[in-house]
Order: C-alpha cells, then structure tokens, then sequence
C-alpha cells in the first residue's frame, strides 16, 4: 500500500506544470530568447521584425508570431515561428499578409 501511495504522489508531483515550478525571472528570460531566436530566423522574409510570443509556449517548443516590413516590398507581413527547447533553434513557416493575420506587438 506504500508503494501504491509513494508511486501515485510521485506520478501526480511529476504532473505538475513547468509554468508553477519556474520563476517569473526565467519565463521572461526564456521569451527574450524565443524573440529573439525567431526575429533572427525570419531576417530573410521580414525586416526589423517584431515577435509576438507565447508566454510559456508548449511542452516542446517556444512559439511566437513575428511580423514586420516584407524584405523588399512595401507590405507589412507575419510569420509563424517554433523554437525548440531542446535544440535552442528557431524555424519559420510562409509570410502571412496582414489581411490575414494581424498582430500588434506593443512595440
């Protein structure tokens, strides 16, 4: 019956949410990176890019909405962006025009 108890409290601590076990100082750290990461990694299809970013992402990857001024047009784009938390590599997906998907950023 104690192994039981000891194996259910165990399963149900491990169950717990990264966000309640981390500090506020490391969520904040962990979506600079993520802007960051994504803002590099979209150099290519938006210039001077803003990231929009989920505050705490999914259990995989960071995730954030980069948009800005298209790489040579005159048109205001976004893109989707995964950051890997266990590679530290971001990837972008297609331009999106801002008919379609509009983003404020705050910034």
């Amino acid at each position: 019956m104690k192994t039981t108890f000891a194996l259910a409290a165990a399963l149900l601590a491990s169950s717990v949410p990264a966000a309640h076990a981390s500090s506020d100082d490391a969520w904040s750290g962990f979506q600079a990176e993520v802007a960051k990461a994504c803002v590099t990694a979209a150099k290519g299809l938006i210039e001077n890019g803003k990231a929009l970013v989920d505050p705490f992402g999914s259990e995989s990857y960071g995730l954030a909405v980069v948009s800005g001024k298209a790489v040579g047009a005159k048109v205001t784009i976004s893109t989707l962006c995964a950051f890997d938390k266990k590679t530290r590599k971001a990837e972008i997906g297609g331009e999106i025009s801002a008919d379609k998907l509009a983003v404020k950023t705050g910034k």
